[in-house]
C-alpha cells in the first residue's frame, strides 16, 4: 500500500508540475494549450514514460531505496533515461512534442518536486509516531524472534517499527536482544500494548505448548485494538519469501493461497503458448545472431541440451545456448557455476549476463515442459543432493518450472547449498501465492533484470 501511495502521489505530482511548466511557458495561453490542443495528453504521456524509468531504476522498490542519497541519485538517472526516451518518442511522433521550453522546465520542476516528496517519504519512515508505520511487539525472545526483528530493521521503509519484545523470562526484561529490548513479561501483555501503543503483535514463541498467552491474544485480536500475526506469515509478507526455519507443515497445508481453477489452468497454458510463440518470433533475429556467435567463438555444438527435473519430478530435456567449453565438466563432473567461471567462453560471458542463453527455452514452453514463470528447473544430481539436506525442497516441484521466477528476480545466481536454501524460500513463496498478478509482476521485473544484466554468471 505504501508503494501504491507513492506511485499514485507521484503521478499527480508529475502531471501538476507539467501544468505549472505550461503556465510558465505560455502564461495566459496555457489553459488553451492544455485543454484544446491536447496538452493534457502530452503531459500524461510524459508522466507515464518518467514513471516507467522510475520503475527501471527501482524507485518503487521502497525497501531497496533505504538511503536518501541513493534515491536522489536514481531519481537523476531515471529522469535522464526518461529524457532520452521522450526525445526519441518526439522524433518518431512530432505531434506529441511538448515544446522545448515546457519540456526543460517540466524536467527541472519534476526533479525538485519529486526529490522533496521522497525526502518526506524517507523522513516518515524513521518517525513511527507519525502513524505511517505500525508499532510492532514481538512475542518471544528466541532465534525466530531475533530474525523477525533483524528482517524488519533491515527494511525500514516496509511500514513497520519494532518497539520491543515480550517474554516469560523475568531475567531478560530490560535486556537488548538485537536493538530493541525485552519490554516486559507475557503476563503483562495488556499493559505493554497500552503503554507502548502497540499496533501489531508478532507471535514468535518457538515452544508454544503451555507458553502462549492464548486468552490475552484472542481478546486483543477480537477487540480490533491490535493485529495478532504468526511470525511465519509476518516474515513472508515482509520479505517476499518463506522462512524454512519458521515453517511448519500445517502452514503450507492450510494456507492454500491463490490456486488456479481448471479454467485458469487452461487459460494459463494458452497464454504460455501464445507468449512463447510471439517471444520466439520476435527474438528470432537475436537467436540467429547468438547462434552464429557461439559457433564462431569456440568448438562444440551451438545448443546445450541437458536433463532437468520438472513438475512432480518428471524429467525433461532443457535447451540452452552453449555458454561453456564443450568439455567443461569432463574432469570435474557436475558442479555449480562460479563467479568469473573459467569454463565460460567469451561469448558465453555476454549471453549469460544478458540471459540470452535462455532464449531457446521458448521451445520448452511450447512443448509444455515449462511455463513462463515458475521455479527454475535444476539438474537431477543437484536435486538429489539438495533433497537430502534441505527440508521442503521437493515442494518446489509441485508446479511446472519456469523461464523466470520469483527467486530469479529476488536473488542472484546460486552456486552453493546456502544459495539453494535461500532461493527455496522464494520458490516456496511463489508456490504458495501463485497468481496471474504475481506472474505479471515477475515478468516485468525480469525485463528490468535483463535490461540491466543483473545476477548472471
Amino acid at each position: 500500500m505504501r508503494r501504491v501511495f507513492v506511485a499514485v502521489t507521484e503521478t499527480f505530482l508529475l502531471f501538476a508540475v507539467g501544468v505549472v511548466a505550461a503556465y510558465i511557458r505560455f502564461t495566459g495561453e496555457a489553459a488553451h494549450e492544455i485543454v484544446n490542443n491536447g496538452g493534457w495528453i502530452k503531459l500524461l504521456l510524459a508522466s507515464v514514460v518518467i514513471q516507467v524509468a522510475f520503475y527501471l531504476f527501482d524507485l518503487y522498490d521502497l525497501p531497496a531505496m533505504r538511503r536518501y542519497r541513493q534515491v536522489v541519485t536514481n531519481l537523476a538517472k531515471a529522469l535522464g533515461v526518461a529524457t532520452v526516451l521522450l526525445m526519441m518518442l518526439f522524433y518518431v511522433l512530432p505531434v506529441l512534442t511538448l515544446g522545448r521550453g515546457v519540456f526543460l522546465v517540466n524536467l527541472g520542476l519534476a526533479f525538485a518536486a519529486l526529490a522533496l516528496f521522497r525526502l518526506l517519504v524517507s523522513w516518515s519512515s524513521v518517525h513511527p509516531h507519525l502513524g505511517l508505520r505500525e508499532r510492532v511487539l514481538i512475542l518471544g525472545s528466541g532465534t525466530q524472534a531475533i530474525e523477525i526483528a533483524r528482517a524488519t530493521l533491515e527494511r525500514s521503509n516496509a511500514g513497520f517499527h519494532i518497539i520491543g519484545f515480550a517474554d516469560d523470562k523475568p531475567d531478560l526484561v530490560g535486556k537488548s536482544l538485537i536493538n530493541p529490548s525485552v519490554l516486559g513479561l507475557t503476563d503483562d501483555l495488556y499493559n505493554l500494548v497500552e503503554v507502548h501503543e502497540i499496533d501489531r503483535i508478532v507471535v514468535a514463541v518457538e515452544d508454544r505448548r503451555g507458553n502462549l498467552p492464548t486468552g490475552e491474544l484472542l481478546n486483543l485480536s477480537l477487540s480490533g485494538r491490535v493485529a495478532v500475526e504468526d511470525c511465519a506469515r509476518y516474515y513472508e509478507r515482509l520479505t517476499g519469501k518463506i522462512s524454512t526455519e519458521m515453517l511448519r507443515p500445517s502452514w503450507l497445508i492450510f494456507s492454500r493461497g491463490h490456486r488456479y481453477t481448471d479454467l485458469a489452468h487452461h487459460v494459463r497454458r494458452l497464454l504460455n503458448v501464445g507468449f512463447a510463440a510471439v517471444g520466439f518470433s520476435v527474438a528470432l533475429p537475436i537467436i540467429t545472431l547468438v547462434a552464429l556467435a557461439v559457433k564462431l567463438d569456440s568448438k562444440g555444438p551451438i545448443f546445450y541440451i541437458q536433463e532437468r527435473v520438472g513438475k512432480n519430478g518428471r524429467l525433461f530435456k532443457i535447451v540452452k545456448f552453449r555458454s561453456m567449453r564443450s568439455d567443461a565438466e569432463q574432469d570435474s563432473g557436475p558442479v555449480w557455476a562460479e563467479t568469473s567461471d573459467p569454463r565460460v567462453t567469451r561469448v558465453g560471458k555476454i549471453i549469460r549476463k544478458l540471459r540470452l542463453d535462455e532464449l531457446p527455452q521458448f521451445i520448452n514452453v511450447l512443448r509444455g515442459d515449462m511455463n513462463f514463470v515458475g521455479p527454475r528447473p535444476e539438474r537431477t544430481v543437484f536435486v538429489n543432493q539438495l533433497n537430502a539436506i534441505i527440508p521442503y525442497y521437493s515442494q518446489r516441484h509441485l508446479i511446472k518450472p519456469g523461464l523466470t521466477g520469483w527467486a530469479q528476480i529476488k536473488y542472484p545466481y546460486g552456486s552453493s547449498v546456502e544459495d539453494a536454501i535461500e532461493k527455496l524460500r522464494y520458490d516456496l513463496f511463489y508456490v504458495k501465492n501463485q497468481s496471474f498478478l504475481l506472474d505479471a509482476i515477475i515478468i516485468f521485473e525480469t525485463v528490468k533484470t535483463v535490461l540491466f544484466g543483473r545476477g548472471g554468471r
